[in-house]
C-alpha cells in the first residue's frame, strides 16, 4: 500500500496545509499534474521516498498490492477464477452502463438532469399521464369540451399522489425502503404535469366558451365571472404559483419564503379546489387527510421533541454549534415500524433531522430546516447519547442562529426526525470493495456511515481468506476547498477510522492546487485492485456525498467502469438539505460528553 501522506496533514500551529507528494501518485496522472506547482505549502520526497509516513493515511493513495493488502500471495491459485466476459454480460454492462450514465446539465438553463435510469422511469410514469389523458378521446373542435374535461379529471385524480410522494411519513418506505427524499423527483415532476393539465384545462375552457357560448351571447366577462369559473381560475393561479416558487433558482434564492409559500399556497388551491367542482371532493379530502395526517399528527406530535441545547459560535465567527444530549428510550420494533422512530428511539447513519428554532422570530417558529445528523448513530443498549449540528451561516436562518449564540450559550430547540433511508449503509455492506466520496461538508454524511460499518454487528476482517477475492476494504475520500477545513473534525475522528482498517485519502486543498480528478482515483482504485473485469463474486460499491458536479463525475466513472465489466455500484447522497437548501450545510464534531443531566428533554 502506497503511503503518501505527511506525518500530519494539517499544520495547526501555521495553519497551512503540508503535502509529500509520493512515487505512486503517478497511479493518478491527471491528478499528479495539478499538484506539480510551485508552492510554500507544498512538499515533495525523492523517489527513496524518504519523509513520507508509513501511516494508513494519505493525502493522495494508490490501491493497495496484495501483499500490502495482508494478502499471502502465495497461496493464491496462479490462474484467477475470472473469465472471459460473455456476450450476455457485455450487453448487461453496456446496458448498466448507460442508465448509470448522468448527462450533463441542460444548456442555458443549467437544470441538473438525473441519472439514464431514473430519467426512464420517470418518463414511464409520466407516459401513463398522457396515455390517460389522450385514451379515446376525439380531437376537434366540435368536442373540445371532452378533452378539456379529461384534462381536469386527471388532475385531480393525481392530487392524492402529489401530496403521498411529498409527505415525510408515508407508506411507500416501507414498500420500498426508499424514503421521501429519493421519491421526491417524482413529486416534482407530477406537478410540473399537473400545472400543465390545470393550464391545458383552462385553455380548453375558453375555447368552448369561444365555439360553443360566444355564439349565443354569451360574453368573455360572464364567463369569468360566474362562479365555477371564477373558483377555477383561483386554483389555476395558485397551483401555477406553487410551481413557480418551487423551482431551483427561487428556492436557493429565497428558501424561507418558499417555505412559507409552499404551504400557504397548498391550502389555498385544495380550498378553490373542492369549491370548484363537487366531483373533484373525493380526491381532496384524501389530499387534504394526508397532508394533515403528515405535517399536524406526524410532524409536529409524534415524531417532534424539544430539547435544551448548548450554542458555541467557533472561531471564524460564522459557524455556530449545537449541541444537545438525547436520552435514549426503549425501542418498540411494531410501533416504530407503523409511527416511524423517533431522536429519543435512535437513528442511523446518513439520516437527517428538521431543526426549528422558535426564540429567533415570529417567522422561524413554523419553519424546519433540514440537516444531516452527522454524530454517530447510536447502538443498541446506551442509554444516552448526544447529538451536534455545526451549521455554517450565510444568509436567513442560519444567520439569525449565529447573531443569536453570540449572545446566549443556549437555546430551546425543536427536532423533526429522524428521516432516511439505508440504501446506502446497505450498498456498502455488500461489497468487497467499498468507497466513500466527500465533497467539503459531505463528510458529514461519510463519517457516520463509515462508523457504522466498522462498528459493532459489522464483520470487518482484513485477514486473507481463502477465497480468491479481495477481502472487504474501506477507503475514504474527502476533498476540502481549504485547508482549515480539515478543523472541522477532531484528529481522534479519522484516527478511529484508520484504526479500524480505512484508508483515508485527503487531497490537497482545491483553492491552492486545483480541483483533484476523483474519477481517475476511483477508476484507478478499481481497475488495479488485483481483480480483472467480470470476476466471479467481486463488487465494488461508491458512495458519493458533494457538489452536484462531483457526484456527476463519480457516476460517469462508475458508469464506465461498469461497461468496462467491472461490478460497480453507486449511491448518491445529499448532504445539509434533502432539497438543496443552499444556506448552510452541517458537519461534525465531536468533543467531550457533556456532564450527565446538563441537557434533556424539555
Amino acid at each position: 500500500m502506497l503511503a503518501g501522506a505527511a506525518t500530519q496533514g494539517f499544520d495547526e500551529s501555521s495553519r497551512e496545509y503540508n503535502f509529500h507528494a509520493a512515487p505512486g501518485l503517478s497511479r493518478f496522472p491527471s491528478t499528479q499534474k495539478r499538484l506539480q506547482k510551485d508552492g510554500s505549502n507544498v512538499r515533495h520526497t525523492d523517489d527513496s521516498g524518504s519523509g513520507v509516513s508509513s501511516s494508513s493515511s494519505t493525502v493522495l493513495g494508490s490501491p493497495p498490492s496484495l501483499k500490502a493488502s495482508g494478502i499471502d500471495a502465495e497461496r493464491m491459485p496462479l490462474l484467477s477464477s475470472t473469465t472471459p466476459m460473455s456476450l450476455n454480460w457485455q450487453l448487461k454492462s453496456k446496458i448498466g452502463s448507460c442508465l448509470m450514465y448522468q448527462p450533463q446539465p441542460i444548456p442555458y438553463v443549467n437544470k441538473a438532469l438525473p441519472s439514464n435510469k431514473t430519467t426512464l422511469v420517470v418518463l414511464a410514469f409520466l407516459s401513463l399521464q398522457v396515455f390517460y389523458a389522450l385514451y379515446r378521446v376525439p380531437l376537434s373542435i366540435p368536442t373540445l369540451f371532452v378533452f378539456a374535461d379529461r384534462t381536469s379529471l386527471l388532475f385531480v385524480a393525481n392530487l392524492p399522489l402529489l401530496y403521498l410522494f411529498a409527505a415525510k411519513n408515508q407508506p411507500i418506505k416501507l414498500l420500498t425502503g426508499y424514503s421521501y427524499e429519493s421519491l421526491n423527483i417524482i413529486h416534482r415532476r407530477l406537478g410540473e404535469v399537473m400545472c400543465l393539465l390545470a393550464l391545458l384545462h383552462s385553455v380548453g375552457m375558453v375555447g368552448v366558451w369561444y365555439t360553443i357560448l360566444r355564439p349565443t351571447g354569451f360574453t368573455l366577462a360572464r364567463f369569468l365571472l360566474s362562479k365555477i369559473i371564477l373558483l377555477g381560475l383561483g386554483a389555476f393561479v395558485a397551483y401555477e404559483l406553487l410551481y413557480f416558487t418551487s423551482l431551483g433558482s427561487f428556492r436557493q434564492r429565497y428558501y424561507e419564503l418558499f417555505l412559507v409559500l409552499h404551504v400557504f399556497l397548498q391550502v389555498v388551491a385544495l380550498v378553490l379546489v373542492w369549491s370548484h367542482h363537487h366531483n373533484s371532493r373525493p380526491y381532496v379530502g384524501v389530499a387534504l387527510a394526508i397532508f394533515l395526517v403528515d405535517r399536524l399528527i406526524y410532524r409536529m406530535v409524534v415524531k417532534s421533541q424539544s430539547y435544551r441545547a448548548l450554542l458555541e459560535v467557533t472561531e471564524d465567527g460564522g459557524t455556530v454549534v449545537l449541541r444537545s444530549k438525547i436520552l435514549l428510550a426503549q425501542k418498540h420494533r411494531f410501533v416504530s415500524h407503523i409511527t416511524g422512530t423517533r431522536l429519543d428511539k435512535g437513528w442511523k447513519a446518513t439520516e437527517h433531522v428538521f431543526l426549528t428554532v422558535p426564540v429567533l422570530s415570529r417567522k422561524h417558529v413554523i419553519q424546519a430546516h433540514p440537516f444531516t445528523i452527522a454524530s454517530k448513530a447510536p447502538y443498541d443498549g446506551d442509554g444516552d447519547t448526544e447529538l451536534k449540528l455545526i451549521i455554517r451561516a450565510q444568509d436567513g436562518f442560519s444567520g439569525d442562529l449565529v447573531k443569536y449564540g453570540r449572545a446566549h450559550s443556549s437555546v430551546k430547540i425543536r427536532l423533526d426526525g429522524p428521516y432516511g433511508s439505508q440504501t446506502a449503509l446497505q450498498l456498502l455492506q455488500q461489497c468487497d470493495l467499498s468507497m466513500v466520496i466527500a465533497g467539503g461538508s459531505g463528510i458529514a454524511v461519510a463519517l457516520p456511515l463509515l462508523w457504522a460499518l466498522v462498528g459493532p454487528g459489522y464483520s470487518f476482517d482484513l485477514e486473507p481468506c481463502a477465497k480468491t477475492r479481495l477481502p472487504s476494504k474501506l477507503v475514504l475520500i474527502w476533498v476540502i476547498r481549504h485547508g482549515a477545513h480539515t478543523s472541522w473534525l477532531d484528529p481522534a475522528d479519522l484516527q478511529s477510522l484508520r484504526d479500524a482498517g480505512v484508508e483515508v485519502v485527503i487531497p490537497p486543498p482545491t483553492s491552492s492546487h486545483g480541483h483533484p480528478d476523483v474519477p481517475d482515483m476511483i477508476t484507478s482504485w478499481v481497475s488495479e485492485s488485483d481483480i480483472a473485469p467480470s470476476a466471479q463474486g467481486f463488487k465494488a460499491g461508491v458512495v458519493c456525498s458533494g457538489p452536484d458536479s462531483m457526484k456527476r463525475g463519480v457516476r460517469n466513472a462508475c458508469a464506465s467502469l461498469f461497461a468496462r465489466g467491472y461490478n460497480v455500484d453507486i449511491e448518491v447522497e445529499k448532504f445539509g438539505c434533502p432539497r438543496a437548501l443552499p444556506e448552510s450545510h452541517l458537519l461534525l464534531q465531536l468533543d467531550k460528553p457533556l456532564p450527565a443531566g446538563q441537557l434533556g428533554v424539555l
